[in-house]
């Protein structure tokens, strides 16, 4: 069992799990499936039994409504359980940037994360976010968002995790695995294929709506682009639950598609955890049974008319013949089975203690995030800020003395907060005289920003759950009536030593970037923002971030620009045709220039990728890859070595120019060097074969690069698959079928 495998050994630590494997008693009682010593199987069919089937009804829907508010000692979700047989009652929230319940940490944004390019960075995020749940009563996290940054207008485009799958999987599996082991079930979403909001239509009305619209997508490029990172939650992390998305898929509603649920999720991963319905988006009792949903947190219909969970509408479609018990009893003992895998009976029932979490430790984990997923876009000698030479700054904008993060689901209240401006002045010092203004008068900013020896001005996009951007403009969206992109033109103009510091949703236009001297990406940077923002201008630390997802030129670059069947859809209908191509493996396909190229993103030093070498793994699965990195500047300071793969396209098989199939992050003083191991194992050279219904590896010939982004790559490699002649060294795979 996969599940018992990584979650139930996780959690059994982070909970200090105690007495022998054959104990009774404790928490669970004395009841038969209180035994440890049988299987999480056995002991979910056993209390199935010992419930009534009003009861086991009762169990596939939340009781409570009022937690989505985000209030402090509610729950987004509970289930009250049945206190008869001592089932506990099960409390879940969200949280892919903290938990929305009453003041919490405000982690950085999930996309700046995934720009730290930092596994071990996201593990460490994800279990402050599941202590902060367990410390306020939470079993069940929502998070993290897997969704694929199909277009940068995306609402959520700061929820996900890039434009990636790979970097998507290494990220999410990291997140989860953080968060079981701080002793809660992680639940991975939106599955699958939830890519937008809407955009905004004609009299307030959401074109292409996420509660209906039907994304048609084909196999390949679902198993190639959109399921990856949910494929490697269940199979690398054990993810413990995954939550069905609104959307329709290829014309079934997601939350109810038994391909999906039943097909891709239980029979090809094994998947061992249960599915639960995003809110309100369970449509019809019989259908999604059937397909495989388990629970249901929200104990509402949507406004549209579906059904939900609830016990009436469950008894109401059971009587109607809609439905049946074993239907029911099926979803309650995959619900069951998990939470006796994860430990959730054989302990207390977590407490909503929010005094116990250590605020400063998790507030300096959020500054090291924010620190280690902020880009460096661009630097005319202009970074980093010397204190000692400087007589005066201005700090520009609307946003330097607020709070930016996204809204919805990730709205987080911060347990403390420092702006930009104040952590600026205080780390620029007395000597430094350091002048305000909110820019919402350019020419007054402009007069402000000539009598400073440099300028900062700190612009932010808006962004919420509900709803797509406009356009990709800074002041596309946004609540007041500063145009941000008239604001650094007329500062820029003004002062030759400009720097942006940009606080955004995902990649935006960039219009002035030819006219300052800096530009610093820092995301929805969260609580910490502030301080983080102010060590990377004054140099005290790095930027740690590469770009997760491309920034365009211009809006008509966007692979999905032009053709709205697209995007937003036409007639409820979004049709993913540009397949694999997504990203910056559409930038390349098209030969377009991006303002700046995914996996870009500039050190206060310099690197140097030498001595690529590829050697074939062990019968021929995949292969091995090493490079040195070498810090050949004058600073301390983080390389993001990346692999791309370049493999053989044929007739009717489009392959992107490259694919990014393998990253490191090295941290390195000046003049030392350090040798990157990187394996690439068979499924990295394999496509989603429609046909044989799996993945499979190609005979040709193969190239691989290493370099610094997706645009700044070294020399070719040759790899030959399957007898193909690439020419003199080329390492050898195998051709065929891939298994997984």
């Amino acid at each position: 069992m996969r599940l018992l495998g990584g979650v139930a050994v996780a959690l059994a630590l982070a909970l200090g799990a105690a007495g022998s494997a054959h104990a009774q008693g404790g928490p669970c009682g004395a009841h038969p499936w209180c035994d440890r010593s049988l299987s999480p199987d056995r002991r979910a069919a056993l209390l199935v039994d010992a419930l009534t089937p009003a009861e086991r009804i009762g169990l596939l829907a939340g009781d409570k409504a009022g937690g989505v508010a985000g209030a402090a000692g509610m729950h987004t979700g509970d289930a009250d359980g049945v206190p008869r047989l001592g089932v506990p009652p099960l409390h879940l929230t969200d949280g892919p940037v903290g938990v929305r319940q009453g003041p919490s940490t405000a982690f950085p944004a999930s996309i700046s994360l995934a720009a730290s390019f930092d596994r071990r960075l996201a593990g460490t995020y994800g279990g402050a976010v599941g202590d902060e749940a367990r410390l306020k009563g939470d079993d069940v996290v929502y998070a993290p968002t897997v969704n694929i940054l199909r277009t940068p207008l995306w609402g959520r485009a700061f929820e996900s995790l890039g434009e990636d799958p790979l970097l998507t999987s290494s990220m999410a599996v990291a997140w989860i695995r953080g968060a079981q082991r701080a002793g809660v079930i992680a639940n991975v979403k939106h599955f699958a294929a939830n890519n937008q909001e809407g955009a905004p239509g004609p009299g307030g009305s959401i074109v292409g709506n996420r509660f209906s619209v039907d994304a048609r997508v084909d196999q390949r490029t679902l198993r190639e682009i959109y399921l990856p990172a949910f494929e490697a939650a269940v199979k690398d992390a054990h993810v413990g639950s995954v939550m069905c998305s609104y959307n329709r898929l290829n014309g079934i509603h997601s939350c109810e598609n038994k391909a999906l649920l039943t097909g891709i999720l239980r029979r090809d991963w094994g998947f061992r955890g249960f599915v639960l319905a995003d809110y309100g988006a369970s449509k019809h009792i019989g259908p999604a049974l059937a397909a495989g949903l388990d629970f249901e947190p929200w104990p509402f219909a949507d406004a549209d008319g579906g059904e939900n969970l609830t016990p009436a509408a469950v008894s109401a479609a059971i009587a109607a013949g809609r439905t049946t018990q074993a239907a029911v009893d099926a979803a309650v003992h995959r619900l069951l089975r998990t939470l006796f895998a994860t430990g959730f009976f054989d302990r207390a029932p977590y407490a909503d203690t929010p005094a116990r979490i250590d605020a400063a430790a998790h507030r300096r984990i959020a500054q090291r995030a924010a620190e280690a997923g902020a880009v460096l876009l661009k630097n005319d000698h202009a970074l980093p800020l010397d204190a000692r030479r400087l007589r005066s700054l201005a700090v520009i904008g609307p946003d330097a003395d607020r709070y930016v993060n996204g809204g919805g689901s990730s709205d987080i209240v911060p347990l403390s907060f420092t702006s930009p401006l104040n952590a600026i002045a205080a780390r620029a010092g007395a000597r430094v005289h350091v002048r305000a203004d909110t820019g919402d008068d350019p020419a007054r900013a402009a007069q402000v920003a000539r009598r400073a020896d440099a300028a900062v001005v700190v612009v932010a996009d808006s962004a919420a759950e509900g709803t797509d951007k406009p356009c990709l403009g800074l002041e596309c969206g946004s609540k007041d009536a500063v145009d941000r992109d008239k604001l650094v033109a007329a500062v820029a103009a003004a002062n030759r030593r400009t720097i942006v510091v940009l606080e955004t949703a995902g990649p935006v236009l960039t219009p002035w970037r030819h006219r300052v001297a800096g530009l610093l990406e820092a995301w929805y940077p969260g609580e910490a923002g502030g301080p983080a923002i102010a060590r990377l201008l004054f140099g005290d630390a790095d930027p740690g971030g590469r770009l997760p997802a491309t920034f365009p030129r211009r809006e008509g670059d966007l692979p999905t620009a032009g053709d709205p069947k697209l995007y937003p859809g036409v007639g409820g209908i979004v049709t993913y045709g540009e397949g694999v191509l997504v990203g910056y493996r559409s930038y390349d396909q098209r030969r377009v220039r991006p303002a700046y190229p995914f996996g870009f993103g500039l050190s206060y030093t310099r690197f140097a990728l030498r001595g690529l070498r590829v050697r074939a793994a062990r019968r021929g699965a995949g292969v091995r890859v090493t490079v040195d990195v070498a810090n050949r500047g004058g600073r301390r300071g983080t390389a993001v070595p990346q692999v791309y793969l370049g493999l053989p396209s044929a007739p009717g098989r489009v392959q992107p120019p490259r694919q990014l199939k393998g990253f490191a992050k090295v941290d390195l003083r000046p003049g030392r060097r350090a040798r990157v191991h990187l394996a690439l194992d068979a499924r990295a050279f394999a496509y989603w074969d429609v046909h044989r219904h799996g993945w499979r590896v190609a005979p040709g010939c193969y190239g691989l690069w290493a370099g610094t982004s997706s645009r700044d790559l070294g020399r070719r490699v040759p790899i030959a698959a399957g007898g193909a002649r690439c020419g003199a060294g080329a390492a050898r795979i195998a051709a065929g079928t891939v298994s997984g």
